[in-house]
């Protein structure tokens, strides 16, 4: 197989090195977000579960600052033609798409809220201190702490449908979809027969 070279931007074909790069950074370290998130929870108290939450709360900001870029890219950014599909395919994958985007900011967000609520300082990898988004209140803390948590497995669950969706491109409908996005891929020709929009 010819591997094609990408640029930095996005053609009608596939995603530009700059998408990918963003897309793939946000999968591996929301993978470990989450992972990272049932771990420390089992965690006795202690000062090093003190400093393992640190971690994943100067994570979680860093990812909300990659997010805000991510957005800023998008919106400039072209999109690749989707491959001849059905309607309801096309609304499914524009509404999975932008629920991603939506927790990509909610999952950070209600994090650092959580935190201010509970009274905790925040501090990004212990180099600068970040504000409170609101005064401690111990009745609202539990309501978005169980928030927090429940967008984690939205997020998951979210995750797994559109990488099925993506394998389902590539192995039964044998378009371009998942090689638009994968480094060294070159894209495939869309298979002939597939439906029109109905």
């Amino acid at each position: 197989m010819r591997v094609r070279p990408v640029s930095l931007r996005s053609t009608d074909a596939r995603w530009g090195r700059i998408s990918q790069i963003l897309h793939w950074i946000f999968f591996v370290a929301l993978a470990f977000q989450v992972s990272w998130g049932l771990w420390m929870t089992t965690l006795p108290v202690g000062v090093h579960k003190v400093k393992v939450y640190a971690f994943h709360k100067s994570l979680g900001l860093t990812l909300l600052a990659l997010a805000c870029l991510r957005l800023t890219w998008r919106l400039f950014e072209r999109r690749p033609e989707m491959p001849p599909m059905p309607l309801w395919q096309r609304r499914g994958a524009l509404t999975v798409h932008v629920l991603l985007y939506v927790l990509l900011f909610a999952l950070p967000l209600t994090g650092w809220l959580y935190n201010s609520l509970a009274g905790f300082p925040l501090r990004w990898f212990d180099l600068v201190h970040v504000p409170a988004l609101h005064d401690s209140n111990d009745a609202l803390k539990g309501l978005v702490r169980d928030l927090h948590e429940t967008l984690a497995w939205v997020l998951v669950t979210l995750v797994a449908v559109h990488a099925a969706a993506a394998l389902k491109h590539h192995f039964l409908d044998r378009d371009h979809t998942l090689a638009s996005m994968l480094p060294g891929l070159s894209p495939r020709s869309p298979r002939s027969g597939v439906p029109p929009d109905a």
